[in-house]
């Protein structure tokens, strides 16, 4: 590992605790090096708050040191000015003399231009260390700005059999929790990391459920509902207004305080929901279900992740689980659970 990379990789760690917090932007980290010290470090801690390199100079107790020392970053920084001014102009005002970066920004109010602005102004750039691992840190980002979609994460739980549900011939609308109460928490601290969750029509309808992050402390995420002919009972949990609620749905564009009814001309088009979602600016979302929702997503090949929760627990019969055709990137443990996490090998 050369210098470059040593203080990228302390940007990389910092970026993520912005996770959850500064969507839509991305999550971004700085550290200011002088004498192959660390004297200041930052991260983009909240949505339309101070960005990175600013977190990362304020940091700095003798800014006399700022002209000779070196400023490390994980996406290039920006040049225009949106909620704050731009970061490659205070670099400059700082006359910091070198600018080390991971990503190039493919955000296109930037994609460059942040680049060209410091080296116009002589200052020694480089770039593109360790960009892979940046970008996936984030994936997100990349994703919504280069396929112009929201990134997806698929995720279910099963038995050791391979059942997503009980049979529920005599009680449609009965409901059993898989997995354990750890697990839980988890998929909840995910929601609090993501923009939106999607849940298709017979899910609402069957299991009512809430979409929120109450079991851990966290935004909610916008919750998203596939309802072709707006045949929901408005009484489900969903549209208690505790959280912004979309309705893909095939006949009305309209919103009714925290009820965002989006329009799109067949529910059945994963490419038209996705690109409704991105023009509610939603980056990320999670499948949570149904089945049928799901493989909706695995057959059209556009999903970017799934996690897959394995219960110790058997069903005999029941709701079978979606397969994925390829092996998990990794597994861990969840008390008793087995967590499988996949990466779409689909470019």
């Amino acid at each position: 590992m050369n210098v470059h990379e040593k203080y990228i990789l302390r940007c990389l760690e910092i970026a993520q605790k912005g996770l959850g917090s500064v969507s839509p932007n991305p999550m971004v980290g700085s550290v200011i090096v002088h004498n192959d010290k660390i004297i200041g470090e930052g991260y983009h801690q909240k949505y339309g708050g101070p960005h990175a390199e600013v977190n990362a100079i304020n940091s700095v107790s003798d800014k006399s040191v700022l002209k000779e020392s070196t400023i490390y970053v994980s996406l290039e920084p920006c040049n225009h000015f949106g909620k704050t001014p731009p970061c490659s102009h205070l670099i400059v005002k700082h006359q910091i003399s070198k600018v080390v970066i991971a990503n190039v920004d493919p955000f296109a109010a930037v994609n460059g231009t942040g680049i060209k602005y410091l080296q116009d102004h002589g200052i020694d750039v480089t770039f593109g260390i360790l960009e892979q691992e940046a970008a996936f840190i984030n994936r997100r980002f990349f994703t919504f700005h280069t396929k112009k979609r929201p990134y997806i994460i698929l995720k279910w739980a099963q038995t050791q059999d391979g059942f997503m549900d009980i049979d529920r011939t005599d009680n449609p609308t009965s409901s059993y929790w898989i997995t354990t109460p750890a697990s839980k928490r988890l998929s909840h601290q995910w929601r609090s990391e993501e923009d939106g969750i999607l849940v298709g029509f017979n899910t609402v309808k069957n299991d009512n459920p809430s979409l929120t992050t109450r079991e851990v402390t966290g935004k909610n995420p916008t919750r998203i509902v596939i309802d072709r002919k707006l045949d929901l009972p408005t009484n489900k949990a969903i549209f208690d207004e505790s959280s912004k609620t979309i309705v893909i749905n095939e006949q009305v564009e309209k919103a009714e305080n925290n009820i965002h009814y989006k329009k799109v001309n067949s529910t059945h088009s994963i490419h038209e929901i996705l690109t409704a979602l991105h023009e509610e600016n939603i980056q990320s979302v999670i499948i949570e279900g149904g089945k049928a929702t799901l493989n909706q997503f695995i057959e059209a090949g556009i999903w970017d992740e799934a996690r897959v929760l394995t219960a110790a627990k058997n069903f005999g019969k029941g709701l079978k689980a979606p397969v994925l055709n390829q092996s998990p990137n990794s597994i861990e443990a969840v008390d008793t659970d087995q967590l499988a996490i996949y990466y779409s090998t689909k470019k």
